[in-house]
């Protein structure tokens, strides 16, 4: 009597009917028992009811993907897909069900599949030629399921495709405040250095000549008392064209970027000294 827990249902198109042949016989040389439509009796409620069984009873599903059912939009077999992929949501995420098979170069980030399938470590088996990796593999998932890892190494003439851990990270957009933020950064430091240049048409003041009276000193009475020289060169002059630079703060809710008021504000203090 066979036994559902233990079996292995194979979902394929048509036309890669050999190919599901040699994994089967593979499968079943070594005791594991395999479920598949030989005759393709597409039809019938019988019919249709037994296969949805063996999807809800199977212990693998197993979808054979291939330029075949790349080329097909539409099929029994991914009736069958989505069968396999309602059951897992029933079932616990370390579970491993779904084992899918790609018997040519059709590439798991680009073939027409579930995304559940994704999810899956993804076995290349060329032309449906089993190897020992992958019976020990399907041996092993009977008789312990668990969430495919990364093996450490395949056969010849298989391979383990592996999905990534996690989706590929999308580059960070800068945050709209901190664009905002450089472009004012920018206007300031250009009207910064036009207010700061000197005019081109302004003429040079020509140094005083030595014992000539300056006409702005004021003439001083010989009857006034004796003044005390006063020290203009110990005064710190300040130019009548300055700018102060205070600190930038970061107003947005994104913490991490207050790196850049820190930094801009350095920026700008060097380039106006």
């Amino acid at each position: 009597m066979s036994d559902p827990a233990k079996a292995v249902f194979l979902s394929y198109a048509r036309e890669d009917i050999g190919a599901v042949r040699r994994i089967a016989d593979a499968l079943r040389g070594f005791g594991i028992e395999v479920w598949f439509d030989v005759n393709e009796l597409r039809g019938g409620d019988a019919w249709d009811a037994k296969i949805k069984k063996q999807i809800h009873d199977c212990a693998l599903f197993v979808p054979i993907v291939s330029a075949s059912t790349q080329a097909r939009a539409e099929g029994y077999f991914r009736r069958e897909w989505s069968l396999g992929v309602d059951r897992t949501r029933d079932m616990a995420a370390s579970r491993a069900f779904i084992t899918p098979v790609v018997i040519d170069d059709t590439r798991p980030d680009e073939a027409e599949v579930p995304e559940e399938f994704l999810r899956y470590q993804w076995t290349h088996l060329p032309h449906g030629a089993p190897t020992p990796q992958f019976v020990d593999q399907v041996k092993g998932l009977l008789e312990k399921p668990h969430a495919p890892g990364r093996s450490s190494g395949t056969g010849a003439h298989s391979s383990s495709i592996h999905r990534s851990e996690a989706a590929p990270r999308q580059k960070r957009k800068p945050a709209p405040l901190a664009v905002v933020g450089a472009a004012v950064a920018v206007a300031f430091v250009a009207v910064a250095y036009f207010a700061l240049r000197p005019a081109a048409d302004s003429p040079a003041k020509s140094p005083p000549v030595a014992g000539q009276p300056s006409a702005a000193a004021p003439s001083q009475s010989p009857s006034a008392g004796a003044q005390p020289p006063m020290d203009f060169a110990s005064a710190k002059s300040t130019s009548a064209k300055s700018i102060a630079v205070l600190p930038f703060t970061n107003m947005s809710d994104e913490k991490d970027s207050a790196y850049f008021s820190d930094g801009s504000m350095k920026t700008f203090s060097r380039i106006l000294r």
